[in-house]
């Protein structure tokens, strides 16, 4: 009697927690959210790492927080997606902050600046250096705060309709560009064009404009560029570190219970690995098929580096004199950079160059 007293006491325990279970999960509300992007979905790399950050998300919560995730255009237009999370249309965003400039050049700090931080060093500032608090408190100022959530790595110069050999072939040049780098082309001469990536096509194909930089040969095979312009340049110096930015409103933030908190955050960190991992797979290939099927890879002079070097550090100055934001983050920055460079130099510099010199031994050397 007593065995079986213990063992439905056993059993009631059992189904007991059973049923406690569930209603511990609903002491959390259901949280719905959307995420607007700025890529169309196509780009399964760029938005498709949105569309796992949001998948994430739900995983981590068990379905108590999903967030729906809307390609450009969709919900608002690819290059206004930031003005919609600041004005709380949407909850949150998958940007390249850079893209909002006109807002404000200080937008540019948490994608990368050009001749900046690489990626592993735009991590390093961002997590360890003091960065993202900069960051996130010049954000505030417009309610809302920002995760870092990927980056592309160094990208290309992009597609050109004619070769560039001087620094005046940059004269009246029409490049679509956005960022901080097209304010630096036009002190050169260019003529710069910001277009959301669905329009930069047919602007190329149409002679609308004479060149583009999109990301890197992935992504730009899959907009087709290779199709319509000939001349592949690298490297992309505007954005040797492309950082993806999840632009959060702040009053929604607030609101999250701290576990979606945590699970967000987490999600977010994920995929800062997983995304640069994707293009650094990825990239190869497209760049060798490219190539096979005609696409012309060229190198940026030296001279044209060197003026596009000066005028982006003169560009900086000129910005930071006049923009308190810009120079808040901008001087601490510039430190943190001229402290890494000669790291970097010394370890990661001179083994890569000795041993991208080298093709890899067969078996029978």
């Amino acid at each position: 009697m007593n065995r079986r007293k213990l063992l439905l006491g056993l059993a009631g325990g059992t189904a007991g927690a059973a049923l406690a279970a569930p209603a511990i999960a609903q002491t959390q509300p259901a949280i719905r959210w959307r995420m607007a992007t700025g890529w169309p979905k196509s780009l399964d790399t760029i938005h498709g790492s949105a569309e796992d950050l949001c998948r994430r998300v739900g995983q981590l919560t068990e379905g108590r927080f999903e967030i729906r995730c809307f390609a450009g255009g969709e919900v608002v237009p690819a290059l206004q997606v930031l003005d919609a999370v600041q004005n709380g249309t949407i909850e949150c965003g998958h940007i390249l902050s850079a893209n909002y400039i006109g807002k404000s050049p200080t937008y540019a700090f948490d994608a990368g600046l050009p001749f900046g931080l690489n990626a592993r060093q735009q991590a390093a500032w961002l997590y360890e250096g003091g960065g993202l608090p900069l960051v996130r408190a010049f954000y505030k100022k417009s309610n809302v705060i920002p995760f870092p959530v990927g980056n592309v790595g160094t990208q290309m110069g992009g597609f050109y309709r004619k070769e560039i050999n001087t620094v005046q072939d940059l004269q009246g040049l029409k490049i679509r560009i956005g960022g901080l780098g097209g304010t630096i082309l036009r002190k050169l001469g260019a003529v710069p064009q910001q277009l959301p990536p669905s329009d930069i096509y047919s602007a190329l194909e149409r002679g609308t404009i004479d060149a583009s930089e999109w990301i890197g040969p992935y992504d730009d095979a899959k907009l087709g560029l290779n199709k319509v312009a000939k001349f592949y340049y690298a490297p992309g110096w505007w954005e040797g570190s492309a950082g993806i930015t999840a632009p959060v409103s702040l009053p929604a933030w607030e609101a999250l219970p701290e576990p979606f908190k945590v699970a967000f955050e987490t999600a977010c960190n994920e995929q800062m690995m997983f995304m640069i991992a994707k293009y650094d797979a990825r990239n190869p290939d497209a760049l060798r098929r490219m190539i096979g099927e005609g696409t012309q890879l060229r190198l940026f002079p030296r001279a044209v580096l060197d003026a596009c070097y000066k005028a982006s550090f003169e560009t900086f100055e000129e910005i930071a004199a006049k923009d308190a934001d810009f120079k808040t983050i901008y001087d601490p920055w510039k430190r943190f950079l001229e402290s890494s460079n000669p790291w970097f130099r010394v370890a990661e510099q001179s083994l890569d160059a000795y041993r991208f010199s080298h093709d890899i031994p067969t078996a029978s050397q």
